[in-house]
This record gives C-alpha cells, sequence and structure tokens, in this order.
C-alpha cells in the first residue's frame, strides 16, 4: 500500500532511520564526548592559569577572551570530527543504497535524485548538530563556573563549524557517487582534504595567489569564524561549494543517465559555482562579532578612517614567512581591508623566507601611497600604520577612549564535573541509546 505522506517526507523519514543504524553514526556520537572532552579541561585549566588566582590578571586583555581561551580550542573537536569521522557517516549513507540495491527502486518511483540528495543532506546536517551537543554542554558548564558567554562570537564560531561540516558532507556525497566503492570514495575524500592542506602550506610559503586561494579552504574558512570574524564572500563561497557537491552526488545518480552525459552536465554545474565562487569572491562586507573586537580597530579610528576617500596602495618589501609580515597582516592590513575595502596591498620579496635579503636595501619597507602622496616606515603595528594613513591624509589621529577598551573575562577555576561528564557519562549515554535504537529500528 502507498504511504499516505508526502513522498518527500517519506524520504525524510527513511533517510533518518539509515542513520540510526548507521554504526559510523554512533562512532562519531562517541569520540565526540572525549574530544570535546580533552580540549575543553586543557583550555579552562590554562585559561584559570593565565587569569592567576582571584582573577588578579586584570589588563591582560585579549588574552582572557573566552572566544579564543576557551571556544575555539573547545570546538576545534569538531573540526578534527569533520575531517576525519564525518566523511565515514556520508559515505554510508550516500553510498549504501547503491550497495544494498534500495538506490534502483527508489529511481523507479520517480523522485527527483536532486530531492533524494537534499534530503540526506538535511538528515546529515540534524546528524552534524546532534553530534555538536558536547559543546553545548561544555557552554553550560562554563556558565556554571561563573565564565561569561557572549552570544554573538559562540553563533559565529557554531556557523563556521556548520558550514565546514557541510563542506565535507558535499565533498563526501559527491565521491559516494563518482566511485563504485565506499572506500574508495573514502580515501578520495581524505586526498582532497589533504589537498587544501597543501594550498594552505603553499600559500603560507609562496604567498601571492597562492596566499588569496588558502584563504578560501575550510581550515582557513573555521579559523576566522573562531576568531569572531564573519565574512560574506567566504560564507556564500562555502554554500556554493556544498551545493556544488550535493548536485554533483545527484547528477551521478541517475543510473539510467549515460555516463557521457552525466560527465556534461557535471563539467556545466561545476563551470557554475566556479563562476558564482569567483563573484562571491568579489564581495566585501564582514561583521566582526567577537566581544574583544579583535578583528576590527577601534570604533573612532574606523570612523576617521571612512572620511578617507582617495585611493590607498600599500607595498610591503616582507618576504611570506617574514613573521614581521605576519604581524603586519593580522594585528593592521587584515583590519583595513575591512574599513577600507578598495585599499591595495602588495608584497615584494625575491625569496619565502627573507633571510638573505635582510641586508638588502628597501628590505623591511613599508611604502604607502594615498592620493599620489607617499611616505615611507617600517613600523608593523596597527598604530605605525594608522599614524602614516593618517600623515599622508592630513587627519589628526583620534583621541582613544580607554572605557571602551576591552579589558578581558579572568575566571582562575577548575574543570570541575567535566571530566565525568565527557568521558563517562556521554559515552554512556550514546552507548545506551545505541543499542536501543539499532533493535528499534533494525
Amino acid at each position: 500500500m502507498r504511504s499516505r505522506r508526502p513522498p518527500f517526507l517519506w524520504l525524510l523519514n527513511k533517510e533518518c532511520r539509515e542513520l540510526i543504524v548507521s554504526r559510523a553514526w554512533w562512532v562519531l556520537l562517541l569520540a565526540m564526548g572525549p574530544l570535546v572532552g580533552v580540549s575543553f579541561i586543557s583550555a579552562v585549566r590554562t585559561y584559570g592559569e593565565v587569569s592567576g588566582l582571584n582573577g588578579t590578571s586584570a589588563g591582560v586583555g585579549e588574552a582572557l577572551s573566552p572566544l579564543i581561551g576557551v571556544w575555539a580550542p573547545t570546538f576545534s573537536a569538531c573540526e578534527l570530527a569533520a575531517v576525519f569521522l564525518l566523511p565515514f557517516v556520508a559515505i554510508r549513507l550516500v553510498a549504501g543504497d547503491r550497495q544494498s540495491g534500495a538506490l534502483k527502486l527508489e529511481l523507479q518511483q520517480g523522485m527527483s535524485t536532486f530531492a533524494r540528495i537534499t534530503a540526506k543532506g538535511i538528515v546529515l546536517l540534524a546528524g552534524w548538530a546532534v553530534a555538536m551537543l558536547p559543546p553545548v554542554i561544555a557552554i553550560v558548564l562554563w556558565k556554571s563556573y561563573g565564565g561569561t558567554v557572549y552570544a554573538p562570537e559562540v553563533f559565529t564560531l557554531a556557523v563556521g563549524h556548520l558550514l565546514n561540516a557541510g563542506l565535507t558532507i558535499g565533498l563526501a556525497a559527491a565521491m559516494s557517487s563518482f566511485t563504485e566503492h565506499p572506500s574508495t570514495a573514502a580515501i578520495l575524500t581524505l586526498s582532497v582534504t589533504v589537498g587544501t592542506w597543501i594550498v594552505n602550506f603553499f600559500g603560507a610559503v609562496q604567498g601571492g595567489w597562492w596566499e588569496r586561494a588558502a584563504g578560501y579552504t575550510p581550515a582557513a574558512m573555521v579559523a576566522e569564524f573562531q576568531h569572531g570574524l564573519l565574512r560574506l564572500d567566504t560564507s556564500l563561497v562555502a554554500v556554493l561549494l556544498i551545493v556544488a557537491g550535493l548536485g554533483l552526488s545527484a547528477i551521478w545518480m541517475r543510473l539510467g543517465m549515460t555516463p557521457a552525459r552525466r560527465t556534461y552536465e557535471s563539467i556545466a554545474l561545476c563551470g557554475a559555482a566556479a563562476v558564482g565562487i569567483a563573484a562571491c569572491t568579489l564581495l566585501t562586507p564582514s561583521w566582526d562579532l567577537s566581544e574583544s573586537r579583535a578583528n576590527s580597530f577601534p570604533e573612532a579610528d574606523e570612523m576617521a578612517l571612512r572620511q578617507i576617500h582617495a585611493p590607498l596602495a600599500i607595498e610591503a618589501h616582507l618576504a611570506p614567512e617574514d613573521p614581521r609580515r605576519l604581524d603586519l597582516e593580522h594585528h593592521a592590513l587584515s583590519k583595513l581591508r575591512r574599513v577600507i575595502p578598495a585599499a591595495q596591498v602588495r608584497y615584494v620579496s625575491s625569496t619565502s623566507i627573507g633571510l638573505f635579503e635582510q641586508t638588502r636595501a628597501g628590505y623591511g619597507e613599508i611604502w604607502y601611497n594615498l592620493g599620489g602622496k607617499k611616505s615611507m616606515s617600517r613600523m608593523t603595528t596597527a598604530e605605525g600604520v594608522l599614524e602614516e594613513i593618517y600623515g599622508l591624509a592630513g587627519i589628526k589621529p583620534p583621541v582613544e577612549n580607554d572605557e571602551k577598551e576591552f579589558r578581558g573575562h579572568p575566571l582562575a577555576v577548575p574543570a570541575a564535573g567535566a571530566g565525568p561528564i565527557f568521558y563517562a557519562a556521554w559515552p554512556g549515554l550514546v552507548l545506551v541509546c545505541g543499542m536501543f535504537a539499532r533493535r528499534r529500528f533494525r
């Protein structure tokens, strides 16, 4: 007899059952507790040591930001699980129908493969949301210790890891449809992941377009979210890649189509995705949702910089691996781009490490060109960069307001009760629920 429920709801229910009986998903849930526990307990201990007894370390500032000190290390367990555990869950759910022969039966029902892969994607994201319960428990524990929780930065961090999981799901789904065996799909998925790490390495060493491409890899994207920065371009690029991965999976699920047609459709989809990604990279809006405003200049400086309408170009003679370049980029230029998106920054060097360029004339110089006016400096601090720009623009530097300066939230407490919860209670709960669910839905 036909089900009275709409076909898509029936499909969602079927995929949920497939996920519940999947051993890979229960292994993911089982591992998340200890992984988060190790990260959280270590982060709280370090945070307490930096805070000092009775919170006597006032003035340490950003070092006592819960986002950097607690949440970024705690949620890093989610990044590890998304790379090494989540692909097997996605591959099991996508490739399982082909291995069991259920895919041929479902294709006879006339339901679109795009609807099928959408249902799988929704269920997998829901499964990942359940796997992120241990970080939520860590937040509750931190509040019970008397710690502060700034909702916007935690929300940003959660969104970043959700997008990262979506990228893994899209990649694993595509590889599962391309290949005949799940083990091959797992190898290809891990190979692509390692490939993004190689891009990050070349970006750090070579600079140039490698560095720009590395800015859109999953690791770089997660790092920005971990600092409370929400960028429109990277978020949309991630969404496009997720949709492209699921779309490729849907195309190759249509077993009745010839390989040539599926290949042409895949090329067209990849081309459309490439055009969309190129367009997204031109978008500049971003939001600093961190409580400490670690990604932004002080508000008074931002207001002063927005008064500058002349074209600004900066040429820094620093090698990619020179520590001064890292300081300049992190503390000044990345913040400057958020205020003046049209600012052009160019790095110049003959080598990647700059070791043998130290004695060369001009190395280490940072040239500023604002509307034809030029100046040179060697300072890589935010204050030095702002001083040069204000001097060229003829703007009086704004007066610093110490009242708005982020002072941090010191908290010197141990991670009481975290060990039993993450190492015993959570694994025990997962084992009990897993055994009950597999008996109930088998």
